[in-house]
């Protein structure tokens, strides 16, 4: 993980950033252009890597990303960070395994490993363009490279968010384009409903002629980029100061 460190203070809140690609690629790096903003609204920024397809196999994936949560927890002090205050966001996969994260406890099978003394529970998520529901439809993905994954009809609803979503589940964000042909956008409208449903605090927020960066097919959609970083700012200052 990288750790960025807000200027001053502290014990701060801090916000995990778990990145995207199709569980196969992506890494830690791509957090770059978002941190100045988050570390100056007073959080410490965690970004991780996780094990990847095809050296990881689901659910190594939940299980590394549970792990940096514990790990945090455990070395509170050390980073100055409030270990009843952490939240994590990510995009597309990664916005798959935040709503996991946020959604499954203990009795998921998922924490192993080191820290095991510690939660892995999180105070808030937010998912852009998750995948919630692996039981649906994706028309433009590669099942082979998902059955490469690890997703297999054993395991689909227990690695579908919407399986694990209970009453005392935390705040969501989720937001989603609605021009999105890789996930399509109905991913977040089912899990927005389930969080509802069960009392869940839930938003979403549906970008507008968005594909699935918030930018494609049809240039910047609506909300904006930057009005999209003020929800989110507005969202974590809400559930986690």
């Amino acid at each position: 993980m990288d750790i960025y460190f807000p200027p001053s203070g502290g014990p701060w809140p801090a916000l995990v950033y778990v990145h995207g690609g199709s569980w196969m690629r992506g890494d830690k790096s791509e957090v770059t252009g978002f941190v100045d903003q988050m570390r100056l609204h007073g959080y410490l920024v965690v970004s991780i890597n996780y094990r990847l397809s095809p050296v990881g196999r689901f659910p190594d994936m939940i299980e590394d990303v549970k792990c940096a949560i514990r790990s945090l927890r455990a070395h509170a002090d050390e980073y100055h960070l409030d270990p009843n205050r952490i939240a994590a966001i990510g995009p597309s996969a990664g916005g798959h395994l935040v709503s996991l994260l946020g959604t499954s406890d203990a009795s998921a099978g998922w924490d192993v490993g080191d820290y095991l003394e510690q939660s892995s529970r999180v105070q808030a998520v937010v998912a852009m363009a998750p995948v919630t529901d692996l039981t649906q439809d994706f028309p433009n993905l590669d099942v082979v490279a998902m059955r490469d994954v690890g997703f297999n009809e054993e395991n689909i609803v227990a690695a579908s968010p919407v399986a694990h979503v209970t009453a005392d589940d935390p705040p969501f964000l989720l937001i989603h384009g609605d021009q999105d042909t890789v996930v399509p956008y109905e991913q977040s409208l089912l899990m927005h409903d389930r969080l509802l449903r069960m009392n869940v605090p839930a938003q979403l927020v549906i970008v507008k002629n968005a594909g699935h960066t918030f930018t494609e097919p049809y240039g910047s959609g609506t909300p904006t980029p930057d009005e999209i970083e003020q929800i989110i700012s507005e969202f974590l200052a809400e559930h986690l100061q």
